[in-house]
């Protein structure tokens, strides 16, 4: 049978020791302050207490602090804690407003909350050190197959998480490799395995998987130590690339290294999309007047519909129709080609133009004012479009593009971005652009969201030249 212990990197420990940190807290609160509660107050308030640890704990397991693999800097620590103490503070005092008989006790509660966060967080400070002495004596006996160089790096590593063991030493490779090491901590060579096992009664192997070596190697030395009943623990290392974070995961009993450079967790998106989706509703609502104004305002000005559509490329090349206000005559796109030769960037991966000859009277003014994208909200509504993205590139734009350009298509695009807000009139070099596209999906954030958007305001209330 083929098993796959999915929680084998939780600490169930000290999940259990937070649980009951809470638990002593609501007793030393109740005897401290709620003396005089009523049998179904303190009910109600050991509901809320619950409610409040429920929340805590999950959101302590979101965040990796119950991962043994976690590195332990007690200033992260202290930041992931917090975190999941306003959580669990905001969902649980909310509920209070639905619970009237809960209020007149709310000091209680708010004592408990205070209570059981500063025992957490003394216990996070002293966790650490208490349970490396405590474990140190039962850890594995743990012996690397490698290099010195790469297991100084991965020991580092290991020193700061809270994966306990007794290192035994190095196993080299080769035998070439072993009798040429100077490094005092090899024990041998990894041909004789076995006799290394029985000789330092080791009871677990890290082997470092290189791109170099043999994968059907490794798996004999693998069947070796399963055979034998030893843990071995391949860190698999074959693979490597700068600017790609990696996690692994699991699809069944299938273990699953992912690589990836959007940094847009599930979570994140999920927050993301429910902005664009208030966001979206908002700007409808406040601009409703003025997209009024500007559809009459371009139907006088020109023949030719309102709303100008066209198919875009959206996150990965999915195609949609992004909406503005027309702001150019109907033949501007068959016009395009007659005009490529006067285009200020460099290149034929985007088209701008100062004195753009197809744009109407009432195109220039909407422009300049950036308010011949206000229909892009309900693109944003309809989610083929954010608030905060990458600008959208026309079809035959991306038909062009060489694959290190295709990365600022990875995410859905914008409304606004890094380019619209950082000097897109002066940026004449599309790389520059692709930089800044590629600057915002490397350090995505909602709070960097929000920096955008206001500063795109200030951009536009400053009627920065945009065409």
């Amino acid at each position: 049978m083929n098993r796959s212990n999915i929680r084998a990197n939780t600490n169930c420990f000290q999940m259990i020791l937070d649980a009951c940190i809470f638990a002593i807290s609501f007793v030393g609160d109740v005897l401290w302050l709620g003396r005089g509660m009523s049998v179904k107050s303190l009910g109600n308030m050991l509901i809320l207490a619950g409610i409040f640890a429920i929340i805590f704990l999950l959101s302590n397991k979101e965040q990796y602090l119950y991962n043994v693999t976690m590195f332990y800097y007690i200033d992260r620590v202290q930041r992931k804690i917090l975190k999941s103490f306003i959580r669990a503070f905001i969902a649980t005092s909310a509920a209070i407003v639905f619970m009237p008989q809960m209020w007149n006790n709310r000091m209680v509660f708010f004592a408990f909350c205070a209570i059981g966060y500063i025992l957490i967080c003394i216990k996070s400070i002293l966790l650490k050190s208490v349970m490396d002495n405590l474990e140190q004596k039962n850890a594995p006996r743990t012996a690397y197959v490698g290099n010195p160089e790469e297991f100084g790096k991965f020991n580092y590593y290991i020193s700061k998480t809270s994966i306990c063991i007794q290192q035994i030493g190095f196993i080299a490779m080769s035998r070439e490799a072993y009798e040429n090491a100077s490094h005092e901590d090899y024990i041998g060579c990894v041909d004789d395995l076995e006799e290394l096992i029985r000789e330092h009664a080791i009871d677990q192997i890290y082997i470092m998987q290189n791109d170099e070596d043999d994968l059907r190697v490794t798996q004999r030395y693998v069947d070796l130590c399963i055979d034998m009943g030893v843990t071995v623990r391949l860190v698999v290392d074959f693979y490597k690339r700068r600017g790609a974070d990696s996690y692994v995961s699991s699809v069944g009993t299938y273990p699953v290294i992912t690589y990836h450079t959007v940094s847009l967790n599930t979570n994140e998106q999920l927050i993301k999309r429910m902005v664009d989706v208030f966001g979206g509703l908002v700007g409808i609502l406040v601009f409703s007047p003025i997209m009024l104004i500007v559809a009459i305002a371009v139907k006088i000005d020109s023949p030719g519909p309102i709303l100008f559509k066209q198919e875009r490329a959206g996150q990965n090349g999915r195609k949609f129709k992004m909406y503005k206000f027309r702001s150019m005559y109907q033949d501007a796109e068959k016009r395009k080609q007659e005009l490529m030769d006067q285009n200020e960037m460099n290149g034929e991966l985007m088209f701008k133009m100062k004195e753009d000859p197809r744009i109407t009277r009432v195109g220039k003014v909407i422009r300049k004012l950036s308010i011949d994208e206000l229909p892009q909200f309900f693109n944003v509504l309809g989610g083929s479009m954010s608030l905060v993205g990458t600008r959208p590139p026309t079809m035959d734009e991306v038909e062009k593009y060489q694959k290190n350009h295709w990365r600022r298509i990875s995410i859905k695009p914008g409304i606004t971005g890094m380019w619209q807000v950082n000097g897109r009139s002066s940026i004449q070099d599309f790389n520059d652009v692709v930089e800044l596209d590629v600057e915002y999906i490397d350090n995505w954030s909602l709070w960097l969201d929000l920096k955008i958007m206001v500063k795109t305001v200030f951009v536009v209330l400053g009627r920065s030249e945009a065409y």
